[in-house]
């Protein structure tokens, strides 16, 4: 299982071609039974924020349709990462809507965490796959 933050989603569902390819590539080397993406709650919200202010109906109907596919699994804003989260707020200065990523990435125990932001690698409890622009 792959954890996608926000970031990796959005450039998913609505990045260029050249933004979406190296992505695209790297989830056709994982194996079928490896190709599930994790992400928290959080993620949802950070996604869909703009395509209902901005009224993109289309938009929003193919987050939708992501957040609901049967290789994405939504964990929720528990306890467990709140409290793992508070912990990475504090010993490695995340910022909170990162640290709650980072902490359900972890306590979900994914294999690696997809992101397009390199802030996440000096968290040496995840094996971090930065993806930059083009």
């Amino acid at each position: 299982m792959i954890y996608a933050d926000s970031g990796i989603i959005m450039r998913w569902i609505e990045g260029a071609e050249e933004v979406r390819a190296p992505i695209q590539s790297r989830w056709q080397q994982l194996s079928p039974e490896d190709r599930v993406f994790l992400t928290s709650r959080l993620s949802r919200l950070e996604c869909r924020c703009k395509p209902l202010r901005e009224q993109q109906g289309d938009l929003l109907s193919l987050y939708d349709a992501f957040f609901a596919g049967k290789e994405v699994t939504v964990r929720e804003v528990d306890a467990a990462v709140v409290e793992k989260a508070t912990e990475l707020r504090a010993t490695i200065g995340l910022k909170t809507p990162d640290a709650i990523h980072a902490a359900t990435a972890i306590v979900s125990g994914v294999a690696a965490f997809w992101t397009t932001d390199a802030a996440f690698s000096k968290c040496p409890e995840l094996i971090v796959e930065v993806f930059t622009s083009v």
